[in-house]
């Protein structure tokens, strides 16, 4: 049977309370998720011969993730991925936001949605036990205009996959790009070099030194970012670049849909699992891990290397807030913002 249990996973710096939220579905899924940053601390999926396995990179305990992390399984915003010289402007005024990478802002700011405490509510439902989390982001609050309510729900369904559909009102235009920060490793350790990658985009959008985006969308054929085919992650990973090297890449999808469709698989060869990516989002950034260096401790007291783990972040495309001809992420008073992301489960 499906199952849903909390259990007090600990006490923030302020005294507050977080507690741990363990989802159980019958095709044998396991996933922990804290109402501290709609984190995802463990996610447990099986193998080519049954045997289950956490595919998440996170820590064993609250207290680093109330500290400063690399958004380990978080929830992300109210803006995922970079905003530009942290600013922007919006119906003739000017915004300034945190600058926290280098001159950047970068998702969400000083205290985003990942370092804020939901509320939660869990239930089991006749598609799998699902947990329903909310935030209300007053107006002002890492410099972004209006009051955004927002409401993310986790479903873990009976048919193998982690749903996140994420919902958002406002009361005052502001942007909004919502996603979820997991860094997977399907072998469950180790690096990620070996996973064999499939991302259904034929362009991207090129950055900047900086990581912020030139405006322009170029074609994936004949660069190291062309994964139309299966392709090891590590194959091609010196011809990348960057300092230090790897993938840190937004890929422009297909035309997105009201319903999510697939725009990712990758397959692990040891194991054989195999996760699909759904979405009904234009963009999702693909990053192999490069900025861990071993110094983040993690899971029973391993020390997360450089492409320990990737991450596929389904979104709108980097500073969109600062580029007209990118889909816009803008939320006007009236309107939803509605996305539907699906981390899909097997093994072959």
């Amino acid at each position: 049977m499906s199952t849903l249990s909390k259990t007090l996973f600990g006490h923030l710096s302020d005294g507050r309370a977080a507690h741990l939220y363990t989802l159980t579905n019958t095709a044998g899924l396991v996933a922990k998720i804290t109402d501290w940053g709609g984190i995802v601390t463990e996610l447990h999926t099986p193998d080519r011969h049954g045997e289950p396995g956490d595919v998440v990179l996170g820590f064993d305990s609250l207290a680093p993730y109330d500290a400063k992390h690399p958004f380990f399984g978080a929830l992300v915003g109210r803006v995922g991925n970079r905003v530009a010289n942290a600013r922007f402007r919006l119906d003739g005024v000017d915004y300034r936001l945190a600058a926290n990478d280098g001159p950047h802002s970068l998702h969400g700011g000083l205290r985003g949605f990942d370092k804020q405490l939901w509320s939660a509510e869990g239930a089991v439902t006749d598609r799998g036990p699902a947990l329903r989390l909310g935030y209300v982001s007053r107006d002002g609050e890492e410099g972004y205009p209006g009051t955004l309510r927002v409401k993310v729900t986790y479903t873990l369904t009976d048919a193998g996959a982690l749903e996140i559909e994420y919902r958002a009102e406002t009361d005052r235009r502001t942007p909004v790009n919502l996603t979820n920060h997991s860094y997977f490793n399907l072998a469950g350790s180790g690096l990620i070099l070996d996973h064999e990658l499939t991302i259904m985009a034929r362009s991207y959008t090129p950055v900047d030194a900086t990581l912020i985006p030139t405006g322009d969308i170029a074609p994936v054929a004949g660069t190291p970012l062309d994964f139309t085919l299966p392709t090891p992650i590590g194959a091609r990973l010196a011809a990348v670049g960057g300092e230090p090297v790897g993938y840190d890449h937004n890929f422009v999808l297909p035309s997105p849909g009201a319903e999510p469709a697939l725009i990712a698989r990758v397959h692990e060869p040891t194991t054989g699992r195999v996760m699909e990516v759904e979405t009904t989002e234009p963009g999702v950034q693909f990053y192999s891990g490069n900025f861990l260096d071993g110094t983040v401790i993690g899971k029973g007291g391993v020390a997360y290397a450089r492409h320990a783990g990737f991450c596929l972040e389904t979104q709108h495309y980097p500073d969109s807030v600062n580029q007209p001809t990118f889909p816009s992420v803008i939320l006007s008073p009236g309107a939803e913002y509605r996305q539907v992301t699906v981390y899909r489960f097997g093994a072959r």
